[in-house]
């Protein structure tokens, strides 16, 4: 997936808007990257990567 960083980048700006406007706790940060680091290693990930790539194309088109 070529936009893999840029959307990293992205999710990042999204979770620290969150959490300095909106109340995020910290530990809700760490348990949210904790759930992501550990749904990447199940058998769900390849499904959730084409989920996001089509995705990421479909929005790129318009």
């Amino acid at each position: 997936m070529t936009v893999s960083v840029p959307l990293v980048v992205i999710l990042g700006a999204v979770v620290w808007l969150a959490w300095r406007y909106m109340g995020l706790r910290a530990w809700h940060i760490a348990v949210c990257l904790l759930f992501g680091f550990f749904l990447a290693a199940t058998s769900a990930a390849p499904e959730i990567r084409r989920l996001v790539t089509s995705l990421v194309q479909l929005l790129s088109q318009h």
